[in-house]
This record gives structure tokens, sequence and C-alpha cells, in this order.
């Protein structure tokens, strides 16, 4: 049995509280918190402050209010075709939204996930920072069940079983002066 599950109106009121959050997407379940909070991910995780986190929204909007602006067409036209799905895309960032989430850079990864009832809570909470939950090194989670074992008391969006995912994580590539570059193949294979 798994405790501590919300449903998205008492799950978006934890993650403002400064609250960590656990929640299924299409590719692997997804550990969150507000960008401003973002830092507890790392530690939760045991991740290199050097590796990156990913501003996952519900839709594309939300996203690109983030993208600097010389980056916006070619960022809209590969999310256009991706999203809502298994893409990352790593744009240039305007404002101090990299600085929660990438501290090596002001270029940062985003996502709009395939699964409507991670939408839902994006829609909800606006923008989260995400990653795979599981600990850093280790075999990603596939249920609410392994991601309450691996971060114990952490709030999890209810109700369970969550949908089923693909398992694989999520494509990433990256945008720099009007040309991408795969940095890791995923469940998105692309044209």
């Amino acid at each position: 049995m798994i405790n501590d599950l919300f449903d998205i109106s008492d799950l978006a009121k934890k993650l403002k509280k400064g609250s960590l959050g656990l929640f299924p997407t299409d590719t692997l379940p997804a550990l969150c918190s507000y960008p401003k909070y973002s830092q507890k991910i790392w530690a939760a995780k045991n991740r290199p402050i050097n590796k990156p986190l990913i501003l996952m929204g519900g839709c594309l909007e939300d996203l690109f209010e983030f993208v600097e602006p010389y980056a916006i067409e070619d960022g809209l036209k590969m999310a256009k075709i991706y999203w809502p799905g298994a893409l990352t895309i790593i744009l240039p960032t305007i404002g101090n939204i990299s600085e929660y989430l990438n501290c090596n850079s002001n270029y940062l990864g985003f996502r709009v996930p395939a699964l409507r009832l991670a939408r839902d809570l994006l829609l909800k909470t606006g923008p989260l920072a995400t990653t795979s939950a599981n600990i850093s090194g280790k075999t990603p989670v596939k249920d609410a069940l392994e991601a309450s074992m691996q971060f114990p008391g952490t709030p999890i969006l209810g109700p369970v079983p969550w949908p089923s995912s693909s398992g694989m994580a999520s494509t990433i590539i990256e945008w720099n002066q009007g040309k991408w570059k795969l940095i890791r193949a995923g469940s998105v294979v692309l044209n």
C-alpha cells in the first residue's frame, strides 16, 4: 500500500509550499519541485550538481516564455512536431530560470509529456523542475510503489496504479545557432 497519495489540487498545494513530489509521465516516473526549490531534488537523488534538471510544462506556451527570442522559431518547429511527447529540447533561456535548474549554463531542457495526468498536474502548478524518480546511478523506477520506496514520505500524485509508461528515458536534443545535436537517444526517433 502507498501512503502519501494526493490529488492534483492537494499535490499542487504541497509543491507550492516547497515539497518534492512524484508523478507519472509517458516515459519514466518523475521527481519534481517548483524551480526555486530544485536544490531539494539534487539532494534527494544524490545527483551531481553539474547534471541539469528539466523544466516540464503542461503546454508549450508555458515553457517558451523562458526561451531566448532568437531560438523560439526553431524550438517551436520541433515542439509542434513532437510535443506532447518524449522529446526534451535544450534551448537558451532568458531570465534566471536556468540558475535553478542548470548551474553550468543558460541552456535548459524543456518538455511537455504525452501523459494527460501529468499535463493536468503541470497545467495546475505551472512548469516544474523534474528528473527521473530514482537515486542517481540507480535503475529508474517503473511505478508509484517503486517511487514511494526510493523517496519515502514524498507526496505522490494519485490515483494509483499510474498509467503505464514506456519505461525509456526521453530523447534529448540541443539547439545551437540553428542546428540540432542529439544528446541522448531515447523513446523518440527523430526523422
